[in-house]
């Protein structure tokens, strides 16, 4: 097996919900005594070359990457490609539309958390994103973050001491998620155009989180995805517990996918989320997934 701690799943600030340069997240990995990283933002390849020759700086291997949000099955799921062309046609033409539908879903969240009284103006979210399209996360965020929100006795809540940490995750789940009180329907692009068009992107396919609360994927999801595809899962994840890391680790195999781990690092909006923390990725996780690469 070859040696060296990786981690497919890194978001860096040009993520709409992310804090860290790719320098930063540079001399985070070399501290941390890792010898490749990803750096997979959502729907964007905008750290890319400037993280690629950052990492030959700092003598760490840093695999291009995106993490796209898409459609499957009425849920979202969240696909990363690592090793993808961040040059080619195929990538900018998801971006284009992920761009769009994410662009109207965020407009259409404020404006129905405004018809429920609460006060949100879509400037403040653009700004805070400085212009990149928020998930729901980062308007949750935003919203919690103005000291009059906590006066609002819809959003007493989220400020709860044992709730805090937490917040931003709780009022997504309560307003945004299916159900939720300012729901509305994924438009995202399907998964299944995603993997279809994956060859021609350069990036090996990679389910991220399969056992998040969103996704929910089970068995039968996994059987058709590798059939249309899907060619890694990302078993180890601060989002799964060990029963979980148990369950997905046994359905890899059985689907012969190759097993990836990643951190889901952001920042500040996923505190109990450390750099460093999830140290199950092996450098033989890379040579893997490039065996699977236009497969």
């Amino acid at each position: 097996m070859e040696h060296g701690l990786v981690d497919f799943h890194i978001h860096s600030h040009f993520s709409c919900d992310g804090d860290f340069s790719p320098e930063e997240l540079a001399i985070m990995a070399r501290d941390n005594g890792f010898r490749a990283i990803a750096i997979a933002d959502h729907d964007t390849v905008s750290a890319y070359p400037e993280a690629l020759e950052i990492g030959r700086h700092y003598g760490l291997e840093i695999i291009p990457s995106i993490e796209v949000t898409t459609v499957y099955d009425g849920r979202e799921f969240h696909l990363q490609l690592p090793f993808v062309n961040w040059q080619s046609e195929a990538v900018h033409y998801l971006i284009n539309m992920m761009e769009h539908s994410r662009l109207e879903e965020s407009r259409t969240r404020v404006a129905k958390l405004k018809e429920l009284g609460i006060n949100l103006e879509w400037e403040e979210v653009w700004q805070a994103c400085q212009g990149i399209p928020p998930l729901g996360v980062k308007i949750a965020q935003v919203l919690l973050n103005k000291p009059e929100s906590q006066e609002h006795p819809l959003l007493e809540k989220y400020f709860e001491a044992n709730e805090q940490v937490q917040a931003p995750y709780l009022f997504y789940q309560d307003y945004f998620a299916e159900g939720g009180l300012a729901y509305i329907p994924k438009k995202h692009v399907s998964l299944e155009e995603v993997l279809a068009l994956a060859p021609k992107t350069g990036g090996v396919p990679v389910l991220s989180h399969p056992g998040a609360y969103f996704q929910r994927t089970t068995r039968e999801d996994l059987a058709r995805l590798r059939e249309i595809g899907l060619q890694g899962l990302e078993v180890f994840t601060s989002y799964h517990t060990p029963e979980e890391t148990v369950h997905y680790l046994a359905l890899a195999q059985e689907f012969n996918l190759v097993v990836t781990a990643g951190s889901d690092f952001h920042g500040k909006i996923k505190p109990k989320v450390k750099f460093g923390q999830i140290r199950d990725g092996n450098y033989d996780m890379v040579l893997r997934l490039k065996e699977r690469m236009n497969q």
